[in-house]
């Protein structure tokens, strides 16, 4: 089937086991771009075979994840469709006429292997510097043997009898790739409990649900040749398969917990924007085939295809995504914007307790002020803290700027003007313009870093920070005249012994 038919069906089939690994968001997003791009149909199917692991709470919190990054499905457990069901545990008797199926056809036959025997044989083969493959010994057990397991209470697994041929896998990334005969053993189909193994749900739930291409990461790789000669052993048309690389971490290790956040809602938790996400995620492994770096989700709907896939790894950059995230927080709409900055201002108490914490000018101002320093919203809260924190230390290495005559003069009128402007915000907002606090200078004689160099050691206690026209209106007239005045007594303190 070509990439452009309108019949196009692709699927993400997450393991309810956890939560949505930015890996896996990035397979979910090119299977949803892929779908959107050729008219398709996207699949949401839950592969949740491991009760042990797998849960109901795992299934919602991806499915949120899902949404809060903006992916819609047309199927899946929680809508429904014509190919239900949509979770692998409803499954079950798909399965197992599947297994019966391979069984009468004398392509699969009943193991009776123990644990302890299977690791004897893998570590047999390890000393031998060999791949573990299984020896196949069940495959020629007779009838007679098998009833004398039977006898003794042991459960066979259903293993796959594995042609004795090279297999092919045409993969639209990465081209064909060549599996030599011998090298895949016999590999279990059904477990001795019952449960189908991934390749056999997997080849049974994307031929009954008429997925065109398997777009996946390439851990699945290795699994390609065991489904494509169990397609072929079932007679059952076979998708197109595309491997995606896997994202490795800036040590170019497999990415993981101790490399940084690795699920979406640790990223979702730290106030990074879906759009940010997504933005970088497409550039993991796929290019526009230009210098372009900012996109929307519809327009790299337009803009992707498959052959623009890398082969190689991509490479995880927690900064590089953090600048994502700066230019789409300073690009939202203002309301939009405000209303973020606010939510996680007040998540520290002593900022939600300021009183102007609801005056619509001053939210505006605090925006101003601090989107220009924050990559991340959860930067946010501590960062508003520490703006209006009257306790700071002055640092001693911008001390010797409140040491001048000529500043000091500056600093005592400058908190005269704010004393004279407590009551009247306009009047306090004029007073500190750049053009304003120029024209103060101009009177005693300091202009520029003479000049605001001493009263940013005054206000913050430090050499760098915030844009002084909106940090001053911000803290409000009372607070300055309190923190310049206190600046002042401190530089008078005698020295200590």
């Amino acid at each position: 089937m070509m990439a452009d038919d309108p019949k196009v069906r692709v699927r993400f089939a997450p393991a309810p086991t956890g939560t949505l690994h930015v890996g896996g968001a990035r397979t979910a997003l090119f299977n949803y771009l892929f779908a959107r791009k050729h008219g398709g149909t996207l699949v949401l199917r839950s592969e949740d075979t491991d009760t042990a692991r797998s849960s109901a709470d795992s299934e919602t919190v991806i499915q949120d994840d899902l949404r809060w990054l903006g992916f819609d499905w047309d199927e899946g457990p929680d809508i429904g469709g014509p190919f239900g069901p949509y979770r692998q545990t409803d499954r079950r008797d798909r399965y197992a006429l599947a297994a019966a199926r391979l069984l009468e056809l004398e392509k699969a036959y009943p193991c009776y292997c123990t644990p302890q025997e299977l690791d004897a044989e893998r570590a047999a083969a390890e000393a031998k510097g060999l791949p573990p493959r299984y020896s196949g010994k069940c495959r020629t057990l007779t009838a007679e043997a098998r009833s004398d397991h039977e006898r003794a209470g042991r459960k066979p697994a259903l293993r796959f009898a594995m042609p004795d041929r090279d297999v092919y896998v045409e993969d639209l990334i990465r081209g064909s790739v060549h599996f030599p005969a011998g090298t895949i053993g016999d590999f279990v189909v059904v477990k001795s409990e019952g449960l189908p193994t991934y390749n056999l749900a997997a080849v049974v739930d994307d031929s009954e649900m008429a997925i065109t291409h398997v777009i996946r990461g390439d851990e699945h790789l290795p699994n390609t040749p065991r489904q494509v000669v169990l397609y072929e052993a079932l007679e059952r048309p076979q998708p197109l398969f595309a491997h995606v690389s896997m994202i490795l971490a800036p040590d170019h290790q497999k990415l993981s917990k101790r490399h940084g956040a690795t699920a979406v809602a640790e990223y979702r938790e730290q106030g990074y924007l879906p759009q940010a996400l997504i933005n970088y995620l497409a550039l993991l492994g796929w290019s526009p085939g230009d210098d372009r770096e900012f996109f929307s989700l519809a327009e790299l709907v337009g803009a992707f295809s498959l052959d623009r896939v890398a082969k190689s790894p991509a490479v995880f950059d927690h900064g590089k995504l953090q600048w994502f995230n700066a230019h789409y927080l300073r690009g939202l709409p203002d309301d939009e914007r405000i209303a973020l900055v606010m939510q996680w201002a007040g998540m520290d108490e002593s900022v939600r307790a300021l009183p102007e914490f609801n005056d619509p000018h001053w939210r505006a101002l605090l925006d101003r002020t601090l989107t220009e320093h924050v990559h991340v919203l959860s930067d946010i809260p501590k960062e508003a803290a520490a703006i209006f924190d009257d306790g700071f230390a002055i640092d001693p290495a911008v001390a010797d700027a409140l040491e001048p005559s000529a500043a000091r003069a500056m600093l005592e009128e400058f908190a005269s003007i704010a004393d004279a402007c407590e009551k009247n915000t306009d009047r306090w907002a004029a007073a500190v313009t750049r053009d304003a606090l120029a024209a103060l200078g101009v009177r005693h004689g300091v202009k520029g870093r003479a000049l605001f160099r001493p009263i940013r050691a005054a206000v913050t206690g430090n050499d760098h920070g915030h844009e002084l026209p909106l940090l001053l209106p911000l803290l409000g007239a009372s607070r300055v005249a309190s923190r310049v005045r206190r600046a002042l007594a401190w530089k008078d303190r005698p020295p200590s012994d």
